[in-house]
């Protein structure tokens, strides 16, 4: 008898098939389900270790940006401009003014809000100052002046500034709460428009900057729509340099008062002379066609370069003169024009009558602003800014704006942007004027 060979092996051939997948699908199923044990930990427990659970790590964040309040405007400081109004008006005066330097201004145009402007040579770099402290003011008394301006030098529309890019530049400041654009139109002796009165007596029809010839319709038509006023400023009024295109002309006729005037440290100007009939003629016929040829302007504004400096050669008072010259001109204009308002932004009357010759009282303009750059007299200055219809400042001297704004008898506000940046005055000053929610 044959004897039983003896399995080798584990037996597994003798397990049914169907006994072997159901083990693997169970094994399946609970990996599936509790997943794959640590071995790691096995073992440690078996070996009697204790194992720290695994910690997923904290992302570390980065650190917030830390953002600086920006400097807010400062204040120059200058000697007053303003008589003393506690004693009589002789008492504790200088000689002169000292008048601070005239603002610079931009020869390159804006398109808000990034601009790389250069300062304009003619005007000296004003004083460096301290910083004031400027609290925002409540916007509904800003928006209740009559008149929220700011000055454009004439250099903002060089270099062939577009349509769009001007129409862009109203809105901009549409945007920032200004309601009124005093725009440079004029100045250095000649236009910023091509003239037909600058053809016929100089030989040349404008400055000798590139422009489009219908910048200026284009800058009103959009005001209007916005809601805003366009007033055009004579700036230099009847004074020159020698970078005036028409500097050698003036001298070979015998245009220019004699002697220089310094109204302005560090610049040196030449003042027309109004007595000559051929010079009085001139600037009347250039203020005809003007407001001729703009139509819709709503106001034209001359400043304290319209007068002479008391320090001219000669004991000479030209206050008569220059105050028929003022009234022809301005009643010629009013013939051509009688829509158009004749404004002036100048000293005080006191200081314009005694050290500019200036008589502005007996011109019989519609608007008076008071200039009011000067800090050391600003509280005297108030007084006449009160009587008149406004006053004007510029953008270092934020720091008045609430007493400004909240005061009822101060009608209306024009900024004159020192920094030759007005799109960044423009902004500043809406930060200034919103409501502090």
């Amino acid at each position: 008898m044959t004897s039983k060979k003896k399995p080798n092996g584990c037996g597994c051939a003798n397990i049914p098939i169907s006994v072997i997948l159901l083990f693997i699908g169970g094994g399946y199923w609970a990996f599936s389900k509790y997943g794959i044990p640590d071995v790691n930990h096995l073992v440690s427990r078996i070996k009697g270790e204790e194992v720290a659970p695994a910690l997923t790590p904290t992302p570390t964040l980065p650190a917030a940006p830390i953002i600086e309040n920006p400097n807010l405007p400062t204040s120059p400081v200058v000697p007053s401009t303003t008589p003393n109004n506690s004693n009589s008006p002789q008492n504790n005066l200088p000689t002169t003014p000292v008048v601070t330097a005239k603002p610079q201004h931009n020869n390159q145009p804006v398109t808000p809000p990034k601009t790389t402007p250069q300062p304009d040579n003619e005007a000296a770099t004003p004083p460096e100052t301290n910083t004031q402290t400027t609290k925002p003011i409540p916007v509904n008394n800003w928006q209740q002046k009559e008149i929220r301006g700011i000055y454009f030098s004439r250099y903002q529309i060089t270099n062939n500034a577009s349509e769009a890019m001007i129409r862009q530049r109203v809105r901009y400041y549409k945007s920032q709460g200004i309601n009124t654009i005093i725009h440079g139109v004029w100045g250095n002796a000649c236009t910023m428009y091509n003239s037909e009165v600058m053809q016929q007596k100089l030989g040349f029809k404008s400055c000798p900057n590139l422009f489009r010839d219908r910048w200026l319709n284009w800058l009103i038509d959009e005001a209007h729509k916005q809601g805003m006023e366009v007033h055009a400023y004579f700036e230099k009024g009847i004074k020159i340099d020698k970078n005036s295109p028409i500097f050698d002309l003036a001298v070979d006729k015998k245009w220019l008062v004699p002697g220089v005037d310094r109204t302005y440290a560090g610049v040196d100007h030449y003042v027309l002379d109004v007595e000559n009939p051929e010079v009085a003629n001139f600037f009347r016929d250039i203020l005809v066609e003007f407001v001729k040829k703009y139509p819709e302007i709503d106001a034209v504004q001359w400043d304290d370069y319209l007068g002479y400096h008391a320090e001219l050669p000669g004991k000479v008072d030209r206050t008569e003169h220059l105050t028929k010259f003022v009234q022809e001109m301005i009643s010629a204009m009013k013939e051509a024009n009688p829509n158009v308002s004749f404004d002036i932004c100048h000293h005080n009357p006191y200081w314009a009558k005694r050290y500019f010759a200036a008589d502005w009282k007996k011109w019989g303009v519609d608007r008076v602003f008071i200039q009011a750059y000067n800090e050391k007299g600003f509280k005297e200055e108030l007084n006449y800014v009160k009587k008149y219809d406004g006053v004007a400042i510029t953008d270092r001297q934020f720091h008045r704006l609430p007493q400004l704004i909240e005061s009822k008898a101060v009608k209306s506000i024009l900024v004159f942007p020192l920094s030759g940046k007005p799109e960044i005055t423009a902004a500043e000053l809406k930060t200034l004027t919103e409501k502090n929610n």
